[in-house]
């Protein structure tokens, strides 16, 4: 009977169209790495660095992508990115026309993600801003959602570190996906996509946090803006917020060209044409 009714249900909730399973992957995958990551920083920041340091953060971010990965790997390659499904579309494997189905599910995981994150922790928020919520400042707490620059970066600076960093990302999950290099075994892609994270965090965070991700920067940095801190998340820094936007996707892009150029295309001939394909959808992306 309980067999029959588990049919049953499934029959009736599951969904028929590939593209909409994919969606809701792309965004719950994200919702988790924003919850994750932001959560992370929100303890780090709201405790005033006793319950959290810039390594927990970095850990939070990692895995969170790691998480993410297990969740939507399977369905949509957990990408969770648009600059990684934009490198993807770059090469050949991802659809184009399945591209802003992805990046509107990356950008309203990202959204959510923020949202919950405010409400786990409105209490906190209420107690260390006085009810006052600002990007700068004293009791600033805007960049617990999304990232601003170090005094010392300068708009090219910005833009060159988020290329590169993001770049490295894309590049790095290109070689643990890729059926023809070493590769990492079959389940653990997800975790060795979080260590690319962490690696990136403690090398190449100083500049402005390594958002690396367009709808992890931009879809947190709109809710700040309709839940209490207003248009400064886009003014301040001189509208810094569209570095983190920019940046990465022309990163992603870059990377994949190079590791086509430098690594895929050199590949032995004998290798099937579908295992690169495979391996990929198995797993995740950040």
């Amino acid at each position: 009977m309980e067999i029959q009714h588990k049919r049953s249900m499934r029959q009736h909730c599951a969904l028929k169209h590939g593209i909409l399973k994919e969606f809701l992957a792309e965004f719950l995958g994200t919702f988790v790495l924003v919850l994750f990551g932001c959560g992370s920083v929100a303890q780090t920041v709201l405790s005033r660095n006793t319950l959290g340091e810039p390594l927990t953060v970095h850990i939070g971010f990692s895995v969170g992508l790691m998480m993410a990965a297990y969740v939507a790997g399977g369905v949509s390659g957990g990408h969770v990115n648009p600059a990684v499904s934009l490198a993807m579309v770059i090469l050949g494997k991802l659809k184009i026309w399945k591209f802003p189905f992805y990046v509107i599910a990356q950008f309203l995981g990202a959204f959510v993600g923020a949202a919950a994150v405010f409400g786990l922790y409105y209490d906190a928020f209420m107690d260390f801003t006085s009810g006052i919520l600002s990007v700068t400042g004293i009791n600033a707490t805007g960049h617990i959602f999304a990232s601003y620059p170090a005094r010392h970066l300068s708009v090219l600076g910005g833009f060159i570190d988020q290329v590169v960093g993001t770049g490295m990302l894309v590049l790095c999950i290109l070689a643990i996906i890729d059926g023809g290099n070493i590769g990492a075994p079959k389940g653990v892609e997800p975790l060795a996509i979080g260590l690319i994270i962490m690696a990136i965090g403690v090398s190449m965070g100083l500049n402005c946090g390594y958002p690396l991700n367009p709808a992890r920067d931009l879809g947190p940095r709109l809710f700040t803006a309709v839940a209490g801190w207003g248009m400064e998340v886009f003014s301040t820094a001189d509208y810094w917020w569209w570095i983190p936007v920019a940046g990465p996707m022309v990163g992603g892009v870059v990377a994949a060209v190079i590791y086509y150029l430098l690594i895929e295309l050199h590949h032995h001939h004998d290798e099937p044409e579908n295992s690169l394909k495979d391996k990929y959808e198995m797993i995740t992306m950040s």
